[in-house]
C-alpha cells in the first residue's frame, strides 16, 4: 500500500504479530534503478519474513530490481499486476498488465533467472480488469504465468476497473467474487494461492483457509492492527503471541520511536501509524487526538505517550459514569 506499508509501519506490525509475512509498499523500478535506494529498501532485521513489492513492466529493470532484493536480503520479491491507480496505469504497469499475461510471464521469468532460484518471485493480481467477470480471463492469466515458474500468486477477489473509477471505489465497487479465487486453487493444486480482498476477522480468515493456502489484509489490518494480535498462535504455529497487550505495544514502539528520534528521524513519522492500535477500547478518540496534536512534535515520544495513556484512562472512566435518568 503506497505511502502506508514504510519501515516503520512494518515495524510496529511485528511487534504484534511475529509471523505474518509482510509486503512494501509498491516501489516502482525506476524509483530503484535511479533513486534513493536506502530510503526504499532498509528495514529492520525483525521484519523477517518481509518481501518486496515491484511496480514494473520492463523485464531488464524487473530482473535488476529483484537482484537488489535479493542483495539487501528480502524473503521474496512480488510484482504488482492489481493497483488500478491511473497514476500507475501511466506506467503502464499495475492492473493494466492483466491484459498482457506473456509480458507477465517474461518479467517473472527474467525476475527468476535474476535471483536464481534464491528468493521466490510472486505475483499480485485482480481477478480481471473493466467489466469483464469471466473467471476464464483469470484462469488464463494465472496460467500463462505459471509458465515462467511462478509458484504462488495473491488474489484480490475484486476487478480492477481501470476507468471511471478512484482506486478508492476500487477497493469497494466491482463485487467480491471469492469464489474465483477457491475455483483456482482447485484448477491449480500445486500453486499457492492467497486470497485478499473483503476479510476483516479472525473467523473469515479460518473459512478461507479451508479454500485456499493463506489470507492477505491490507487497509484492515492497517486501520485495526490489533486484528493481528492472536494470528500466529491461531494460524502459524506459534506457542505464544508476541504481545501480551495493546499498552505494551505502544511502549515499544515508543522506545523504538526514541531510538529514531535519536538518529534524526522525526517520530510522528512511525506514530500515524499506530492510530488504529486502540480502536474498540473506551477512550480511544481522546488517545488519538493527543498523538495527533502537532503542538506536542517537539516533546519525547514517552512524554506524549503518559499525556495519551492519561487521557485514555480518563475519557475512560467518563464513558463509565452511569447516565442520569
Amino acid at each position: 500500500m503506497m505511502d502506508w506499508t514504510d519501515r516503520h509501519c512494518r515495524l510496529f506490525h511485528r511487534l504484534i504479530t511475529r509471523r505474518t509475512r509482510l509486503y512494501t509498499e509498491m516501489v516502482t523500478t525506476g524509483a530503484l534503478l535511479h533513486g534513493d535506494q536506502p530510503r526504499h529498501l532498509n528495514f529492520d532485521p525483525s521484519e523477517h519474513p518481509v518481501a518486496l513489492q515491484l511496480g514494473g513492466s520492463e523485464p531488464e529493470d524487473l530482473a535488476a530490481c529483484a537482484k537488489l532484493a535479493q542483495r539487501w536480503g528480502y524473503d521474496e520479491v512480488n510484482l504488482n499486476c492489481g493497483c488500478p491507480s491511473e497514476r500507475v496505469q501511466r506506467g503502464a504497469f499495475g492492473a493494466c498488465l492483466m491484459a498482457e499475461p506473456r509480458l507477465v510471464r517474461d518479467c517473472v521469468a527474467a525476475m527468476r533467472d535474476a535471483v536464481g532460484g534464491a528468493l521466490p518471485v510472486t505475483v499480485k493480481h485482480r481477478i480481471g480488469i473493466d467489466k469483464g467477470e469471466h473467471y476464464e480471463f483469470v484462469r488464463d492469466f494465472v496460467g500463462t504465468v505459471a509458465e515462467a515458474g511462478c509458484t504462488a500468486f495473491i488474489v484480490h477477489a475484486r476487478n480492477a476497473w481501470l476507468k471511471g473509477l478512484s482506486p478508492k471505489e476500487n477497493r469497494e465497487v466491482p463485487p467480491l467474487r471469492h469464489e474465483f479465487v477457491y475455483r483456482l486453487k482447485r484448477d491449480f493444486p500445486a500453486l499457492t494461492l492467497v486470497l485478499n480482498g473483503g476479510v476483516t476477522d479472525a473467523a473469515q480468515i479460518a473459512e478461507h483457509l479451508r479454500h485456499v493456502d493463506g489470507v492477505m489484509l491490507g487497509r484492515e489490518a492497517y486501520h485495526h492492527p490489533w486484528v493481528m494480535h492472536d494470528w500466529d498462535t491461531r494460524f502459524l504455529g506459534a506457542a505464544a503471541d508476541p504481545a501480551a497487550d495493546r499498552d505494551a505495544v505502544e511502549a515499544a514502539l515508543v522506545a523504538y520511536m526514541e531510538r529514531q528520534a535519536a538518529q534524526g528521524v522525526s517520530w510522528p513519522h512511525a506514530a500515524r501509524h499506530m492510530m488504529g492500535l486502540r480502536n474498540g477500547q473506551a477512550g480511544a478518540r481522546r488517545w488519538r487526538q493527543v498523538w495527533s496534536d502537532h503542538r506536542l512534535k517537539g516533546e519525547a515520544p514517552r512524554v506524549v505517550s503518559r499525556q495519551a495513556c492519561a487521557a485514555l484512562e480518563q475519557a475512560a472512566a467518563r464513558e463509565a459514569l452511569p447516565v442520569d435518568a
